[in-house]
């Protein structure tokens, strides 16, 4: 499925939108901390726009590369030689208030994933996202697959296609049996791997037969490489209260399948699950082509995941630097600052290398 120029500006904008919610948390509480905020940066690279309000210390502005965003605050770099006598930096605030503002930027993520999940919830969820909203409704069934049975794709490298089949085309009979549905023809073509088998095809009206040989599996299941049209999307509308239960649920069980995700990451050491930006564009790009509902689901956990990837432990990230607060509240006396510099800058160096191999992998893997 190729992304044509709508889809990559849908790529930028929702990768933009994510990380400006993201660091407008983190501002929006150093404000609310009375912490002066230097700079709010959406992107980075070379400054294409910016604005200081009269008075204000704030530098807005919008660089060229728009998939990042930074809040430059006072004080908050540890390597920052801080004023004791300037109530306005990080340095010298309270450590509540400095976990708050670390802390409102994945916090910020999660409930724009909430307002995201509300708002679907009222306007109606396809009915395949429910079985990781709500597994036990009923109404998560999955929809009865479309009848007839029509081809919807056919694979290049398939048996179908060297056959001549068609999109478009209508599988009525296999082996003798009639086809009514995709799964007819999947439990016919299944087990005829390697056996020559007559398929019934209706195109445009008039009836005729193939024979092929399905493909036989490494799992032992024949294949002849076509897929059906898929039935019509069924959307399931919430009312206000279910909504409101679902945005406050389901950030915390895609936290819990993905915590999970990495546990079993690290058990397995296999990183074949773990995407950049490139992964992240590929799926809101071809969510935008199913339809708005798809793209801002899609939002909705790419903003979950986003906000528990900055929670994590790690240096360099919000959970990095949490840890070192944490550390401060346990035993009431502030880490070393040249040694947190140097563990956030190998983060960040370590980060950016892994960055660049994952890129590359998504790219050309």
């Amino acid at each position: 499925m190729s992304l044509g120029p709508l889809d990559i500006v849908l790529i930028i904008l929702g990768i933009s939108v994510l990380v400006i919610v993201h660091e407008s948390g983190h501002y929006l509480a150093a404000r609310a901390f009375k912490m002066r905020v230097l700079r709010y940066s959406i992107g980075f690279g070379p400054t294409l726009f910016k604005y200081q309000p009269k008075g204000s210390p704030t530098v807005f502005q919008v660089a060229a590369i728009p998939f990042l965003a930074y809040v430059q605050i006072a004080g908050m770099n540890p390597h920052e030689d801080v004023d004791p006598d300037d109530p306005e930096l990080f340095g010298n605030k309270s450590v509540l208030a400095r976990i708050v503002t670390i802390a409102a930027g994945p916090f910020a993520n999660y409930l724009c994933a909430s307002l995201i999940v509300f708002a679907i919830g009222l306007a109606g969820w396809p009915q395949r996202w429910l079985t990781l909203l709500t597994p036990d409704d009923p109404r998560a069934e999955p929809a009865a697959p479309a009848e007839p049975m029509t081809v919807g794709t056919v694979l290049d490298d398939g048996v179908a296609v060297a056959a001549g089949v068609q999109v478009g085309d209508v599988f009525y009979e296999a082996n003798g049996r009639p086809i009514r549905n995709v799964n007819d023809l999947i439990e016919v073509t299944a087990a005829r791997g390697g056996q020559e088998t007559v398929y019934g095809i209706e195109r445009e009206g008039e009836r005729f037969t193939v024979t092929m040989t399905p493909a036989l599996g490494d799992d032992g299941v024949g294949r002849i490489g076509v897929g059906a049209v898929p039935p019509e999307p069924v959307y399931v509308a919430f009312d206000v209260g279910e909504a409101a239960r679902t945005a406050i649920t389901f950030p915390w069980k895609l936290t819990v399948v993905q915590l999970e995700g990495i546990a079993k990451m690290v058990k397995d050491a296999d990183t074949s699950q773990l995407g950049g930006p490139v992964a992240m564009g590929k799926m809101i790009g071809h969510a935008a082509q199913s339809g708005p509902t798809d793209f801002f689901a899609v939002l909705a956990l790419l903003s979950t995941a986003l906000g528990l990837f900055n929670l994590l432990p790690l240096p360099a990230l919000d959970g990095g630097r949490l840890t070192f607060l944490g550390f401060e509240v346990i035993t009431r006396r502030r880490p070393n600052e040249r040694f947190e510099a140097v563990v956030h800058m190998v983060g960040i160096v370590f980060l950016l290398c892994v960055l660049v191999l994952v890129t590359f992998r998504d790219i050309f893997g």
